[in-house]
């Protein structure tokens, strides 16, 4: 996509009567205002079906050819997924740059990517979107001579066409190669963090809830440096990466927070496919902080798109904690009465009810802890260390045999003592 600043797209759409066609068409617009265009013009035809051939019926294709030059449209954008045919049909017949639903994302995607690992992820993804559509990409396509049912062709070289899928599936191997060795170095410092008898907790929900919000809001509480803090705005998709940060606790019932890549209705396949690995933080989290727009009209549909895309990427049986966010900007604050042990409504913007957020995670995190007493050997020093910097020490005291401990302890590191031979 061209890098101009003054874009301009038409927004097209086909009412089929669904109960939710206004949130989709809204969602659409955000996403366009999300890759730096602006909506100069909305086309809709209501049909019980898109049509196969070209989305909207041919009347209105070239209603849309007319009204893209008169606006001086740079893009069409389809408000829902086209197929390979469909695409090509309406780029003949428009003369405009189409993109649908998948198209769009991938280019706000594209440029959000900063990481390394983030940009290798959504190239796979679009090297998977563009693989069925290379027919009709080019305006003149290498081609062998035409087939006359014999053999006699055989050798005469590749068509453009398969040269250019030859290219796309090579590059793929390369890039799922890439990642999956940063996979692997993920899944080292995973296994670090586990030894270390850290609880992870893990944002997730729809993309713009407030997730980057609240973790720098919690960052800010525990007086982190601010070159830690995450990049937060107010717009799709505004970050990408994965951010994992340690938060102390006075207590020492501290935890680690990973903020993850924001949902959408209809997130592409290839794309939460690509993001797995990065999604892989949630699937690992002991808790889920689930955060919601409480002022969003669409709640609820932003509820239900959060759970399916937790279901698919295997994220079930994940304790969960309903954090509804912008609560400042509801018209009443519901009362404390109004949240439970999995709910909760908060503003990460002005802080409100965030020390009460806090307590609800260490209360789902720590609510196996148990009090133990136990005399560590002189020569186990570091299960001694361990136990001062993630335990809440009560007492100690010191004899011939080691030190005596009086703790209150993880499940986690109960069972690492009693492995290390430790009587309790």
């Amino acid at each position: 996509m061209t890098e101009e600043k003054d874009l301009r797209a038409i927004l097209v759409a086909v009412d089929s009567g669904s109960f939710n066609f206004e949130y989709m068409l809204d969602e659409m617009k955000r996403l366009i205002k999300a890759c730096e265009m602006e909506v100069c013009g909305v086309l809709i035809q209501t049909l019980a079906n898109p049509n196969p051939a070209t989305y909207i019926g041919s009347g209105k294709v070239y209603e849309l050819k007319e009204q893209a030059r008169i606006l001086s449209a740079n893009y069409c954008i389809i408000a829902d997924n086209l197929s390979p045919a469909q695409l090509k049909n309406l780029t003949d017949t428009v003369d405009t740059a189409v993109l649908d639903r998948t198209g769009l994302i991938l280019e706000i995607f594209a440029r959000r990517a900063k990481t390394r690992e983030a940009r290798l992820q959504v190239e796979a993804a679009n090297l998977n979107y563009l693989l069925p559509r290379l027919v009709g990409m080019r305006t003149s396509l290498g081609r062998q001579a035409g087939a006359t049912g014999s053999l006699s062709n055989k050798g005469r070289g590749e068509t453009q066409l398969e040269l250019d899928r030859r290219h796309i599936e090579r590059r793929l191997t390369e890039v799922r190669r890439e990642l999956n060795s940063i996979d692997h170095d993920r899944e080292v410092q995973r296994a670090l963090r586990t030894k270390n008898d850290i609880p992870m907790v893990a944002l997730v929900g729809y993309t713009n809830a407030g997730k980057s919000t609240l973790m720098n809001r919690l960052l800010t509480l525990n007086k982190t440096e601010e070159e830690k803090l995450v990049f937060e705005k107010d717009m799709l998709f505004a970050t990408l990466d994965t951010t994992v940060r340690r938060i102390d606790c006075d207590d020492k019932k501290s935890f680690l927070l990973s903020d993850t890549v924001g949902f959408v209705s209809d997130l592409p396949h290839g794309l939460v496919k690509a993001f797995r690995s990065t999604l892989s933080e949630a699937r690992n989290a002991d808790l889920l902080l689930v955060v919601l727009d409480s002022s969003d009209d669409y709640v609820r549909e932003q509820l239900e798109v959060t759970e399916d895309t937790l279901k698919e990427i295997d994220c079930t049986g994940i304790p969960r904690i309903y954090v509804y966010n912008k609560c400042d900007k509801l018209p009443a604050v519901p009362a404390p009465g109004e949240h439970s042990k999995d709910r909760i409504y908060i503003s990460a913007k002005s802080g409100k009810n965030i020390d009460a957020l806090t307590d609800l995670i260490k209360d789902e995190l720590y609510k196996e802890n148990e009090i133990i007493e136990a005399t560590i050997p002189f020569d186990k020093g570091a299960l001694l260390n361990l136990i001062n910097e993630t335990a809440t020490v009560l007492e100690t005291d010191y004899s011939e045999k080691g030190t005596f401990i009086k703790a209150e302890v993880t499940k986690r590191l109960k069972g690492k003592l009693i492995s290390e031979g430790i009587n309790l």
